[in-house]
């Protein structure tokens, strides 16, 4: 099939090559010329693991291809993805669906024969709806279907999600449209992958109940965590105790310093807007969106603890800066909230990212950035762990130490083990665990 994706960020460009590797010729649209031409010439804007070979397989193949020709792509489509971004909105919280509207009509003024328009990016239950509205009073003669089909990729694991998804949901009443789909992800089907086809409001909101769901499992182990400090508890054994319920599952229950990225703040705000237009409030994930916000911060108190309550002048060592391993992705980290707490309590700021660090170098002021994380801890008065790469779970301890000044160790994801960072002569602070 012939497929049009209108947005080349981290959910069409991963989209995009998917579909291609499935067989179907895609056709990537960006207005952004610099990223256009990037990927013309084989480069990856964005880090995710496979990626860059995926594509240039598929460009190679000639089934992939990149463009800021909106006009001839959607001609040929016979399916058009709209995976435009939907940030927050500044005042109010609501996302942003300029970007999606804007597209739809730019796909209407082109469309051509039937076509299948499918909102990829994630928006607020009724959106499709007033996409439908938009293409509709654009182009009245039009034929069309609007239907919803929510990603649900993590990052770092995006090409597996894609590939290997829990389930793909489709929201649409259309017959010719749900058939369209179907061809379009034949190859799930045939390894049995659960589609759940449902109405189109449906789809749109089950992506945010997913969201808003995991987000509160984050919280609700971060709160347990801070009573297994009080009372000397030990919130792995509790997450695990609590884990093997096949009620419940273990996942999303590790205990952190609160959830960051594209998807879990964006879409736990959104829908307590929505919730509250409809006069239908969410206290739950009301909640849950306040208590993260402040458990980012709290993060700082932590830190200073360790250093005898007190950092003014001392050189706190980061590793980590994005809101998770194996991305770039820099939104809504940790990070952007415990640094520059700890530099207005007088900190010195040394870091060091796997990835994100051309990402950070845009968002703090006052950091060193490092190349590795043994540059990082020289001379440092406590070295801090906020996102648990790979590459911070197997540090040479005796050399950390004799890098520093002083051997403490803030670990903000439970990394390592007590015993061992006491014996191995480290003052080790962890999450939850006495």
């Amino acid at each position: 099939m012939r497929v049009a994706m209108i947005g080349t960020g981290y959910v069409g460009l991963v989209s995009g090559a998917c579909f291609a590797d499935f067989g179907h010729d895609v056709t990537c649209v960006d207005k952004d010329a610099a990223k256009v031409e990037t990927l013309q010439s084989g480069g990856i804007p964005i880090y995710e693991p496979g990626l860059d070979l995926l594509v240039q397989r598929n460009v190679r193949e000639g089934r992939l291809h990149f463009t800021q020709d909106l006009t001839d792509a959607v001609r040929e489509a016979d399916a058009v993805f709209i995976a435009v971004g939907t940030p927050s909105r500044r005042g109010d919280g609501f996302a942003d669906l300029s970007f999606v509207y804007a597209a739809a009509k730019e796909i209407a003024e082109v469309m051509n024969g039937y076509t299948v328009v499918v909102t990829k990016s994630t928006v607020p239950v009724g959106t499709g709806d007033e996409v439908e509205r938009i293409i509709r009073e654009t182009r009245p003669d039009a034929d069309f279907a609007v239907v919803s089909n929510p990603e649900f990729l993590r990052e770092g694991a995006a090409i597996d999600d894609f590939k290997r998804p829990d389930r793909v949901v489709v929201g649409t009443d259309d017959e010719r449209a749900r058939n369209v789909m179907h061809e379009l992800y034949r190859p799930l089907f045939l390894n049995e992958t659960p589609i759940v086809f449902t109405s189109r409001r449906t789809s749109e909101l089950i992506k945010y109940a997913a969201n808003a769901f995991l987000a509160l499992k984050i919280t609700f182990i971060n709160e347990m965590a801070d009573l297994c400090e009080s009372v000397g508890a030990n919130v792995q054994e509790v997450a695990r105790g609590v884990g093997l319920d096949n009620r419940i599952g273990s996942k999303f229950l590790n205990a952190g310093p609160g959830y960051g990225g594209s998807c879990f703040p964006k879409d736990t705000l959104a829908l307590v807007r929505t919730a509250q237009d409809f006069k239908s409030p969410v206290r739950l994930v009301e909640t849950v969106v306040d208590v993260n916000d402040k458990r980012k911060r709290a993060m700082a108190d932590k830190v200073i603890a360790a250093c005898d309550g007190d950092v003014s002048g001392k050189t706190i060592a980061v590793l980590g800066l994005t809101f998770k391993p194996n991305t770039d992705d820099m939104r809504e980290a940790p990070s952007l909230e415990i640094i520059p707490a700890l530099q207005e309590a007088g900190a010195v700021i040394k870091a060091f990212d796997p990835a994100g660090t051309v990402e950070a170098e845009h968002m703090f002021s006052g950091v060193e950035f490092t190349s590795g994380p043994y540059f990082c801890v020289e001379g440092a008065d406590a070295v801090v762990i906020i996102t648990e790469w790979n590459e911070f779970r197997a540090l040479d301890l005796e050399r950390l130490k004799a890098s520093m000044n002083a051997p403490v160790l803030v670990d903000l994801r439970n990394i390592y083990v007590p015993d061992e960072m006491q014996a191995a002569g480290f003052k080790y602070t962890s999450i939850g665990r006495p």
